[in-house]
């Protein structure tokens, strides 16, 4: 099946930076669009970036400037890197993707990766 693997959260200071990274892996077919999307305690799970497979990107207001996504269609990877950081930006980062195994694409989720900003 397919698994989406997320690395690089953790904790750094105000100002700061992070790069994340999920690998998308298993019997897949094409991969569309890619995206990073996170949920703090108590809030609705929102979109940060997002990336189609030709390379046009959309960012949430909030990140612009900041944030910069990327990705690695030969291996199946999307990047999100993260400059700037601040306390706000604390959450559970979640990679999503739009992967054909068979005919129709699914949406895909990985386990979620915890980015904490804090002094």
């Amino acid at each position: 099946q397919v698994q989406l693997v997320e690395s690089g959260g953790g904790l750094v200071q105000p100002g700061g930076s992070l790069r994340l990274s999920c690998a998308a892996s298993g019997s897949i077919f094409s991969i569309y669009a890619m995206g990073w999307y996170r949920q703090a305690p108590g809030k609705q799970r929102e979109l940060v970036a997002a990336i189609t497979s030709g390379g046009i990107t959309n960012y949430a207001a909030s990140v612009k400037g900041r944030f910069t996504i990327s990705r690695d269609n030969a291996k199946n990877t999307v990047y999100l890197q993260m400059n700037s950081l601040k306390p706000e930006d604390t959450a559970v980062y979640l990679c999503n993707a739009q992967i054909r195994v068979l005919v129709t694409p699914n949406d895909y989720w990985g386990q979620g990766t915890q980015v904490t900003v804090s002094s």
